[in-house]
């Protein structure tokens, strides 16, 4: 008697439920076993852990500034000095503009890719004729909002074009809605040769209200919710997650902290910045691994609060080295992972 094995799940087949997550063994709690004796040896201070190389894979082109002066100056010399590529987003207004200017100007950056932005839901769809002939990569970005027949057709024709497609979610998705986007991803992927890779921004970290305490937040719904959905979404496996500064109805706070050119106020808004992410990146760690996480400096084109590249690059990779993670999971979330996203 002949038995079939079950079909091994991916974009175009979805499982229900959260997914389960590895436990860390007792022995990771344990002294290790060699000449160090009782002790371990102490990891390296956070403030020292970079990047060999940064690929900042959100840099949102506005007014028409196609030598990138805005974003060269907001980076800082710390970050200029290690920046090996960028992928920029063009508005939805004057995209035709701004290309034009990119390709008659040299920006001084290596361009990995430039987001085209398309509208989901539309009746029709076709590349915008600024784009014909760009020797530049194209990338495909757009805003969720509902899931609609519209909006799987739509989508299904931006993976259909073969390059990495962006959707930005900001709002968090409510449990009764989190069925349908799952639905739209799996039925916009179905059918397709291949499906490219797909990117998720505003969602790590996602919208929150600051005045909710730590404590209260890490037993509220929304968090509870924002677990069990990260975890049915890392099932997908061309799916991957933006690291974008988070629209918390505050700016991002300046970085560095010195108690000379700062007051106790401003460090500790820092740390509870930095706190709060941490949380976020946890589960997402754990359900989605370094592979799939890109480092970007823009917020969400719906944010109303301003954010500074350099300051988000700081609480970004600080909050990831504070993880205690180790140097390959900085890299690639800071550079690897866009290469391999928006590079081919």
């Amino acid at each position: 008697m002949s038995s079939q094995q079950p079909p091994s799940p991916g974009v175009g087949l979805r499982r229900k439920g959260p997914k389960t997550l590895p436990s860390l063994p007792l022995s990771a709690f344990s002294p290790p076993n060699s000449g160090t004796g009782e002790f371990f040896p102490l990891p390296p201070s956070p403030s020292t852990v970079h990047p060999a190389v940064v690929v900042d894979a959100h840099v949102a082109v506005a007014n028409a500034d196609s030598t990138l002066a805005s974003w060269k100056k907001e980076i800082g010399q710390d970050l200029s000095t290690r920046v090996g590529g960028v992928v920029l987003s063009v508005p939805s207004s004057d995209a035709e503009k701004v290309v034009a200017g990119l390709q008659s100007n040299n920006p001084g950056v290596k361009i990995l890719s430039l987001m085209v932005p398309f509208e989901l839901g539309a009746a029709q769809h076709e590349l915008p004729a600024y784009t014909s002939g760009l020797s530049i990569p194209l990338a495909l970005s757009t805003s969720f909002s509902t899931a609609t027949p519209e909006a799987v057709a739509s989508l299904k024709w931006a993976l259909s074009q073969g390059r990495p497609v962006e959707i930005d979610v900001p709002a968090v998705i409510p449990d009764s809605a989190f069925e349908g986007f799952e639905d739209m991803l799996s039925k916009a992927a179905t059918d397709l040769p291949s499906v490219p890779p797909i990117i998720l921004s505003s969602m790590l970290p996602p919208p929150h209200d600051l005045s909710l305490s730590i404590v209260k937040l890490m037993k509220h719904p929304t968090y509870r919710s924002f677990q069990s959905q990260t975890a049915a979404l890392s099932l997908f496996p061309e799916l991957y997650i933006k690291f974008l500064p988070p629209m918390w109805d505050a700016p991002t706070p300046t970085t560095p902290i010195t108690t000379a050119t700062a007051s106790e106020a401003d460090a500790k808004q820092l740390k509870e910045w930095k706190r709060r992410v941490k949380m976020y990146l946890g589960p997402v760690m754990e359900a989605f691994g370094y592979q799939r996480i890109i480092f970007g400096s823009s917020p969400s084109p719906a944010s109303a609060n301003p954010s500074v590249a350099g300051d988000w690059y700081e609480i970004a990779r600080e909050s990831l080295a504070e993880l205690g993670v180790e140097q390959e999971f900085i890299d690639a979330v800071f550079c690897a992972n866009a290469q391999k996203v928006y590079g081919s």
